[in-house]
């Protein structure tokens, strides 16, 4: 992805390198949910995967959502970035949860438990770095690259 590129192009760049993780787990997460949801739909015990198929797109517009808001660094609200990627990783994590009960004899579930949980992560230290801000604490010069 062409994520921290594009952050970084921006006449008043405001990006650091958890918002970039952030951004790109969201969308690939995203992407997984959906994928995983249209392969559950064709699988024969249909009936028994209406709750994972739900929470997958539920997650898949939370990402989705989250992406997109991190992705705009002009007049930004901080509390309502904050909620929102709160929600995310929430969706995540519950969505997560849910397709480890099928990854085991489901692979579309296997992989979106991996993205599930790399999006929750991502969401995780983004919050922390906000944290980090909110208490003045610098940030590593890994962090800022």
């Amino acid at each position: 992805m062409r994520t921290k590129e594009m952050l970084k192009s921006h006449p008043f760049p405001t990006w650091d390198q958890p918002v970039v993780d952030c951004v790109e787990a969201c969308f690939e997460c995203a992407q997984a949910c959906t994928s995983c949801a249209d392969s559950c739909l064709a699988e024969e015990e249909l009936t028994t995967l209406t709750r994972c198929i739900r929470l997958t797109l539920d997650c898949a517009d939370s990402c989705s959502v989250t992406g997109r808001m991190l992705s705009r660094q002009t007049g930004t609200n901080a509390d309502l970035i904050e909620s929102q990627v709160r929600a995310c990783m929430e969706a995540c994590r519950i969505c997560g949860d849910e397709c480890e009960k099928h990854a085991s004899n489901m692979e579309h579930c296997k992989v979106c438990l991996d993205s599930c949980r790399a999006a929750e992560g991502a969401c995780m230290n983004f919050l922390e770095m906000c944290r980090a801000r909110e208490a003045g604490e610098a940030l590593a010069p890994e962090e800022c690259l």
